[in-house]
């Protein structure tokens, strides 16, 4: 095994819809109203995706006092943002669209940056983790609005139940982050 793949190539007539294409959906929501929203599932997904996979890691690697707690709060918040993205992929594939997926799809709509491979500090990787939380619910909160511009009721509802799930473990997050809570590295001499 050199390096070269041995996944074997699918050609053309497999595709049943290309990356980046839109087909009539059953919904009978306006065609440009489903790009539209595809659009900005995909950001979210992208999103999810990112900060799933930041959470995963910070949930092997915390270490310390409260690592335990701190560990099992990361990965019950790991498998709520993989039902979240089940969840969005699933509403746009009814829209019409595909969902992002691969690097390629991520990059093109991610609404933050893929963090460093590196092992950080549990307080820096959970101040990570709450700016990844806080970029999302904004983000999603417009598109909320966006939903309901766009007369999407349960896209619309889908997305508020779902940000309520982000808020929740932000809050937690910065709960943990509090003053009196996980040990500043400045701190210790």
């Amino acid at each position: 095994m050199s390096g070269t793949s041995h996944l074997r190539r699918l050609d053309e007539s497999h595709v049943r819809q290309e990356w980046g294409t839109m087909r009539e959906n059953a919904l009978r929501l306006d065609r440009d109203a489903a790009e539209r929203l595809v659009t900005a599932l995909n950001a979210e997904v992208a999103g999810l995706y990112i900060l799933f996979n930041q959470v995963r890691k910070h949930r092997w690697l915390v270490e310390g006092s409260e690592s335990e707690p701190v560990g099992d709060f990361l990965a019950a918040a790991a498998d709520r943002l993989s039902e979240m993205t089940d969840d969005v992929a699933i509403r746009i594939h009814a829209l019409g669209g595909v969902p992002a997926c691969g690097p390629m799809g991520i990059r093109e709509y991610a609404p933050m940056d893929i963090e460093a491979a590196h092992h950080y500090d549990v307080r820096s990787s959970l101040e990570r983790d709450l700016d990844g939380y806080a970029t999302l619910a904004a983000q999603w909160r417009a598109h909320v609005e966006l939903a309901d511009d766009l007369g999407d009721a349960t896209t619309s509802d889908l997305l508020r139940g779902h940000l309520k799930t982000l808020e929740a473990d932000a809050h937690v997050l910065a709960r943990c982050l509090a003053d009196d809570t996980l040990v500043r590295s400045d701190a210790i001499q």
